[in-house]
């Protein structure tokens, strides 16, 4: 595993993220249950047009997401209060020097890492009642632990003054092993689509 050690959100890490594909859009490329997502091609599409305009497009922000942005450390600072796990910050993942995917945790350390979910109080409370990892996040918990290569990951839901969900996400080989197959298809094609836009570009 490579890190890139920056901030979140700032220039540093859109640019790292250009025309890579990357866990917390992993869902873009196949559904919870391993199959293809129809949302493939638009994201394909979408990275290739990054990498010949050297442009970051997912800059969309709204008020619930910078709401979660303000409580991650609030949350970070609960979990390791809880569990005794200490971990720290880090701008990006890749699972080699070559670059081909990545993940952006909300913490790591040597053996595990960290997603952060600061959800609306109803979701929050579903989650709660459920008391598992909500489906919706699956392949960007599992796709996280492709990249860094750990066999478990926290997730914690967090509302101020309520009870936070922390569970442990134990590694799926079998959902990763489909995971990383369906990367290396969609990369290939990433590659072709880029190459004949560079062409029509000439």
């Amino acid at each position: 595993m490579i890190t890139l050690d920056c901030e979140q959100y700032s220039e540093e890490w859109f640019a790292a993220r250009v025309g890579i594909p990357s866990a917390s859009s992993f869902d873009k490329i196949v559904t919870a249950k391993g199959e293809p997502s129809k949302q493939s091609k638009d994201y394909l599409y979408g990275l290739a047009g990054e990498r010949l305009t050297g442009i970051k497009t997912e800059t969309y922000s709204n008020a619930n997401m910078q709401r979660g942005l303000m409580l991650e450390a609030e949350a970070r600072d609960l979990f390791q209060m809880v569990t005794g796990i200490d971990i720290h910050e880090v701008g990006l993942c890749y699972p080699d020097d070559e670059k081909r995917y990545s993940c952006s945790p909300d913490g790591i350390n040597s053996v595990e890492g960290l997603e952060i979910k600061s959800p609306l109080i109803h979701t929050h409370v579903s989650y709660l009642l459920a008391d598992k990892l909500p489906t919706k996040y699956t392949q960007q918990v599992q796709g996280s632990m492709l990249v860094t290569g750990f066999d478990r990951w926290n997730f914690v839901s967090y509302y101020p003054g309520l009870p936070p969900l922390m569970i442990v996400v134990e590694r799926d080989e079998a959902f990763i092993a489909n995971l990383e197959a369906a990367l290396e298809a969609f990369n290939y094609e990433l590659d072709a689509v880029t190459e004949q836009l560079k062409i029509m570009e000439a």
